[in-house]
């Protein structure tokens, strides 16, 4: 379910604001998001949030993990399952940045991810340049 809530924000250095009409930015990042972790991982999350403050961008996503990597996970194999996950995020790091980019009309300065598997969370999270 992505929550397509946001309000336009105005960044306190001065730059352009980031602003979508009825949260529609916000939903747009959340699907390209929710997209590539499907196109890359065969599967993408059931939930996806999008938040934007100032020079910020934070996706997060629960239950993204496939029922393989869930099993893995439950059976002593977390470690591999999150470097597995970071593999993937360092692979679709060019893709993730493009999309935001082209959504906010700004450019990215950098781009931090991480995931768990209990609780079945990921954050994206992307710095916007002033």
């Amino acid at each position: 379910m992505v929550d397509p809530t946001m309000s336009p924000v105005a960044p306190s250095n001065g730059a352009a604001p980031v602003t979508a009409s009825d949260g529609s930015l916000t939903a747009a990042i959340s699907n390209a998001v929710v997209g590539l972790l499907r196109e890359y991982t065969g599967r993408g999350p059931t939930r996806a949030r999008t938040t934007i403050s100032g020079d910020t961008v934070v996706v997060t996503l629960r239950d993204s993990l496939t029922k393989a990597e869930r099993t893995l996970a439950q059976r002593g194999q977390a470690i591999e399952v999150l470097a597995m996950r970071r593999a993937f995020q360092g692979t679709m790091r060019d893709d993730l940045i493009a999309a935001i980019e082209r959504l906010t009309e700004r450019k990215v300065e950098a781009f931090l991810s991480d995931n768990l598997y209990e609780p079945d969370v990921a954050v994206e999270i992307f710095l916007l340049e002033s």
